[in-house]
């Protein structure tokens, strides 16, 4: 599968700024996102990028940006240069340390995870994973039934599964993903993650105790639905892939339909993560 690339440069750009253009450039199907020196280089599957969609949301910004960008053909061979050049170890709340194969390992740390992304988004270092990965490090995990939604390499069920949940189904509707979380749970030692290349229509007919879901608002508005008939009474659901203003209002008044209740949220710059609980009264 091919990728491309479009490196941004800005002569400045606040943070707000660009957390925003972020925000729009996901919902067009930006993938993932890595800061450059000069601003910041933009990931999607090639056969989803239309320039047209990429020049209305730059058009959305007026003249509040002063920028230039390449956009940039990314081979499949290519790929594992492409991520090493900017994958650097990341740690988790002092808890989590994530590394790359070529990475030492730090047995300080009480969990650790290898990720090898392949083309596959979700290292950890995107403010959306990193605030789900906290949730998990803050919950209790034993014995759980785990669905990771929009699963990408996997590493969201990987530490659930390290936390100790007893079943993990991850499911992704890119092929390369699929693989990739099938290779990072080998590689972490997860026996117990079945991996599933699809969107809700390949959520298997079992019952959840927790729903891993960080992908974007639109997604998440239609498959809330389907989520909410898999998760047991009590279980928990973390979204996260949106934005605080205006998106985390419309999660939260759609999964009221559904009995889903806003617990609480986490925030890094204007990206949000937020937990819900199914059956809570009020």
């Amino acid at each position: 599968m091919e990728y491309k690339k479009v490196a941004f440069s800005f002569s400045k750009i606040e943070e707000y700024q660009k957390d925003l253009l972020i925000a729009e450039l996901a919902d067009v199907g930006f993938d993932t996102f890595e800061d450059t020196e000069t601003g910041f280089d933009a990931f999607i599957i090639a056969a989803e990028f239309k320039e047209t969609a990429l020049n209305e949301v730059l058009m959305g910004f007026g003249d509040e940006l002063q920028y230039t960008y390449l956009i940039h053909d990314i081979e499949p061979e290519n790929w594992n240069e492409e991520w090493e050049k900017n994958f650097t170890p990341l740690i988790i709340a002092d808890k989590c340390y994530v590394r790359a194969t070529f990475h030492e390992p730090q047995p300080q740390y009480p969990y650790e995870i290898v990720i090898d992304p392949k083309m596959a988004f979700g290292t950890g270092h995107h403010q959306t994973t990193t605030m789900m990965m906290e949730y998990i490090l803050e919950m209790d995990m034993t014995g759980k039934m785990v669905l990771d939604m929009g699963a990408g390499t996997g590493i969201l069920a990987i530490l659930a599964s390290k936390r100790g949940a007893k079943q993990l189904v991850a499911i992704d509707n890119d092929d390369v993903c699929y693989e990739s979380a099938i290779e990072n749970a080998a590689l972490n030692n997860i026996d117990n993650l079945t991996s599933l290349c699809g969107s809700k229509e390949a959520i298997p007919a079992l019952e959840f105790e927790l729903v891993l879901a960080n992908i974007n608002r639109n997604i998440l508005l239609d498959q809330i639905e389907t989520y909410a008939k898999v998760l047991k009474d009590n279980g928990t659901i973390l979204f996260s892939g949106f934005y605080e203003t205006p998106d985390l209002g419309m999660i939260t008044a759609h999964c009221r339909q559904f009995k889903l209740k806003y617990v609480d949220h986490k925030k890094i710059g204007d990206w949000v993560a937020a937990r819900f609980v199914k059956g809570l009264e009020g």
